[in-house]
C-alpha cells in the first residue's frame, strides 16, 4: 500500500472484517471440532458393534477376547478425548484472538502475542503423532519396524579408518 508492504489485511468495511472473523473462527475451529466428534463417534460405534458381535460368538463365561475388546474401546476413548482436548486447548488462544481482533475493532494486541498463541497451537501438530504412537499397539509396531535397529556386529577395534 503506497509502496510499503504490510503484514495486515485491510478490509473495505468493519462489517466485512467481522464477517471474515466469524467465518474464519467457524471454519477452522468449530467445524474441526464437529469433525472430531462425528468421526470419533463413528469409530466408537464401530468398535462397540464389533464388541457385540465378538461377544455373541464367544461361549459362556469370561473371555480373553472380551477383555481385549474392552481395552481397545478404552484406548480409543482415551485417545479421542486426549486429541480433542489438546486441539481445543492449544488452538483456542490463536483462534479467539483472531476472532476478537476481527470482530471488535478496539481490541489491540501486539503481533508478538498472536505469534506466541499461534506457536502454542503448532505445539498440537507436534504432539498429535506422539499421542497416537503411544496409545495404539499397531502404530507402535509400525514405528518400531521403521526405526532401524543398531546391530553392532563389529567391535570398535576392528573398524578401519583411512
Amino acid at each position: 500500500m503506497d509502496g510499503a508492504c504490510y503484514t495486515l489485511v485491510f478490509f473495505p468495511s468493519h462489517a466485512a472484517q467481522m464477517a471474515y472473523g466469524i467465518w474464519y473462527f467457524m471454519s477452522f475451529y468449530i467445524i474441526i471440532l464437529l469433525i472430531f466428534v462425528v468421526c470419533y463417534g463413528r469409530i466408537l460405534m464401530a468398535i462397540r458393534r464389533q464388541a457385540r458381535v465378538m461377544a455373541g460368538h464367544s461361549g459362556p463365561g469370561p473371555s480373553q477376547t472380551l477383555h481385549h475388546t474392552h481395552q481397545m474401546q478404552s484406548r480409543v476413548v482415551k485417545t479421542m478425548i486426549l486429541v480433542s482436548v489438546l486441539f481445543v486447548v492449544t488452538w483456542a488462544p490463536a483462534y479467539v484472538i483472531s476472532l476478537l481482533k476481527n470482530t471488535h475493532s478496539k481490541v489491540t494486541l501486539r503481533q508478538n502475542g498472536f505469534y506466541a498463541a499461534l506457536s502454542f497451537g503448532f505445539l498440537y501438530l507436534c504432539t498429535n503423532p506422539f499421542v497416537y504412537a503411544t496409545n495404539f499397539d499397531p502404530v507402535k509396531g509400525v514405528l518400531l519396524r521403521i526405526i532401524p535397529r543398531c546391530s553392532n556386529t563389529q567391535s570398535p577395534e576392528s573398524i578401519e579408518i583411512n
